[in-house]
């Protein structure tokens, strides 16, 4: 019931696997990929959501490969990255101090910092906690903020309960393995990708450990503490929303700005919760547009 992932056998097919590497820290063993910077040119750190890894960026790494320097990574618990020892240490700020380790590893100091919903928040951890100091912070469709009402005074303890069942993750990546249901999954979240996309998705679903990584993921984080702290954010935010996400709230992007009222915000019409799988040519221009900017600003 489920399949690990296993690099030798999954990594060839994997996008972008030839800028890939793995880099071993205490407690952690780090699945990466580098995309090189010309010369001059900034470099951007590219972090996913809950439940994907780094083939979610997949297209706009194709689209910004040689203009930009490119580093993503599979946080902990999520596809080639090892789960840490402590599950607790997939809370948001235990994410945050680890990713903080491995970029003072790779000697990396983005310019600007991506992160797609749960991605977002982490990128905005590293920034609050100092360990990060970016030219500005890009959130694709954040989950920045807890959800309202009863879903989210239910929403953590009933992830910590299914995270601690070792049978839920093999049930799931058993049932995930039938392309129907993966695909109605992905549909769910108000977009359409591809079917590479997909098919990276299923492999991902199948491993129960990776399932389980993201469940341990979704129970440790309090976005209510979080939400508390993020006002003292000193970075410069922009938020990217895409106006057919399923995934996130309707009322998610409007109480976020009113949380934030500083931050810009950038509607995507006709995308959903996966737009920068869905349309990854956009997002990569809008990036590239707001690196010139730094670029111009420095």
């Amino acid at each position: 019931m489920g399949r690990p992932l296993d690099w030798a056998r999954d990594g060839p097919g994997w996008p972008h696997h030839a800028a890939s590497r793995f880099v071993a820290l205490p407690g952690l063993r780090w699945h990466v990929q580098q995309i090189a910077a010309p010369p001059g040119a900034p470099t951007l750190l590219l972090l996913h959501g809950t439940g994907a890894s780094t083939h979610s960026w997949r297209g706009v790494m194709t689209a910004l490969a040689g203009r930009l320097g490119l580093v993503a990574v599979d946080l902990p618990g999520h596809a080639f990255t090892g789960a840490p020892a402590d599950p607790e240490r997939l809370s948001l700020p235990g994410m945050a101090s680890a990713l903080a380790d491995l970029l003072r590893e790779l000697r990396c100091a983005p310019e600007l910092v991506v992160g797609h919903s749960a991605g977002a928040a982490v990128g905005a951890q590293l920034c609050l906690d100092g360990a990060l100091q970016p030219a500005a912070l890009v959130s694709v469709n954040g989950a920045l903020l807890p959800l309202p009402g009863l879903a989210g005074s239910v929403f953590s303890p009933v992830a910590r309960l299914l995270a601690r069942s070792t049978l839920v993750p093999r049930l799931f990546s058993w049932r995930a393995s039938d392309p129907v249901v993966c695909r109605r999954l992905l549909d769910g979240t108000g977009s359409r990708i591809d079917e590479d996309g997909a098919a990276c998705y299923r492999r991902l679903l199948q491993d129960p450990r990776h399932v389980s990584g993201a469940l341990g993921m979704m129970a440790r984080w309090d976005l209510q503490t979080f939400a508390r702290a993020l006002p003292r954010l000193a970075v410069p935010l922009h938020l990217l929303v895409a106006e057919r996400d399923l995934t996130l709230p309707r009322d998610h992007a409007r109480r976020l700005h009113e949380h934030l009222p500083r931050a810009s915000l950038l509607r995507l019409p006709g995308l959903g919760h996966l737009a920068h799988e869905e349309d990854p040519a956009q997002v990569a221009a809008i990036l590239e547009n707001l690196t010139k900017l730094i670029v111009k600003s420095s």
